[in-house]
């Protein structure tokens, strides 16, 4: 029988998603809320005094007193929180992504399999109640669409929106389809950021299988759905909204609508947030491999990286000249980068001929 000991967690990050966790902990069965830690000890006091939870601005004062810690801190620090949590005997779900790069999200892998600890990365959509059902349905999907898009968010300016929204569907896409990618082609522009925030992909898998995606923190309203199409059926998937829809083919032949069945699977109604940290607690209690594992996450982050290089590759700089590839630079007008490509290929032909 698995041990149902009371597990003491802790939150490292005050922001918006450490919010998140530190309220859904503290409403949870199971779970002593021992503190929340934040470097604006300010911050982190507001967030733990409102949840009976201790302040701490230093980790290192946390960590020494609990048995499972949430890192919500911004990215580019997920990797050094991560590995003194995992060196110091500490289950850690990290959120997505795992880390900035591959050898870091190796790392953190390598020293929780050391310590023999769970390490989970948040792809929360996993744990949308849309999704789990929906999986339910799918069955070798050929064509799948997923639109991602959202108003820009100022605190995720240190990393792109591929990182920073793409990765969802990145990760259910890998989950979805059991096949190796072929190829991808994809596109990106900045904004408002120095970053990408708008991003297309187009996924090719090695059985046939085709993906397209879409993300954008660069637009008026919020959504969030996917479109998958395989033999004898269609699916729409609202993860806002946690709609599920199904068109079926019922017969070889169709005349008329009168030969489609169309389902609306209920779905059950709990917050994707609560799913994943009591998986993770189970986990903890079992010692089973979580989903998504860091090799899941690292697959995951593999894949992003491969998808802002390619759009990186591509960038054109407000000097106009093409360079190595590096961090999109701010494009203020769209019409003058055709401009600049324009005048470039101009150039060339002339000299050409």
């Amino acid at each position: 029988m698995a041990d149902e000991k009371t597990i003491k967690f802790g939150v490292i990050g005050a922001g918006k998603i450490g919010t998140f966790h530190t309220r859904t902990l503290a409403k949870m069965k199971g779970v002593t809320l021992v503190g929340v830690c934040d470097p604006d000890l300010m911050r982190a006091q507001k967030l733990a005094w409102e949840y009976n939870a201790t302040p701490y601005s230093k980790m290192e004062e946390l960590v020494s007193q609990i048995d499972a810690v949430i890192i919500a801190a911004p990215t580019p620090l997920h990797h050094e929180i991560g590995m003194y949590c995992l060196e110091h005997g500490v289950h850690t779900l990290v959120e997505k992504p795992i880390a900035v790069t591959l050898d870091q999200a190796r790392d953190l892998i390598r020293t929780a399999k050391q310590h023999n600890l769970v390490l989970q990365v948040g792809h929360v959509e996993r744990f949308n109640p849309a999704v789990v059902e929906a999986v339910k349905y799918i069955e070798n999907p050929r064509f799948i669409t997923m639109n991602r898009l959202g108003p820009y968010d100022p605190r995720m300016k240190n990393i792109g929106v591929v990182l920073d929204l793409m990765i969802h569907d990145i990760d259910l896409l890998l989950t979805l389809v059991n096949s190796e990618v072929e190829s991808i082609d994809a596109t990106g522009l900045s904004v408002f950021s120095h970053y990408e925030d708008i991003a297309n992909v187009r996924v090719r898998f090695a059985n046939g299988a085709l993906a397209d995606l879409t993300a954008s923190r660069a637009s008026f309203e919020r959504a969030r759905f996917m479109h998958l199409f395989q033999q004898d059926s269609y699916l729409s998937v609202d993860f806002m909204n946690a709609r599920v829809k199904i068109y079926k083919k019922e017969k070889s032949v169709i005349e008329s609508m009168q030969d489609l069945t169309v389902l609306y699977p209920p779905v059950q109604k709990q917050l994707p947030i609560t799913a994943e940290i009591l998986h993770f607690m189970d986990c903890i209690r079992t010692n089973k491999t979580p989903a998504p594992s860091g090799e899941k996450g690292s697959q995951a982050l593999e894949l992003a990286l491969k998808i802002t290089d390619q759009i990186n590759r591509f960038d054109i700089p407000k000097t106009g000249h093409l360079h190595t590839p590096k961090p999109l630079q701010m494009m203020h007008d769209v019409a003058k980068a055709a401009q600049i490509v324009w005048d470039e290929t101009l150039g060339q032909f002339k000299q050409d001929n």
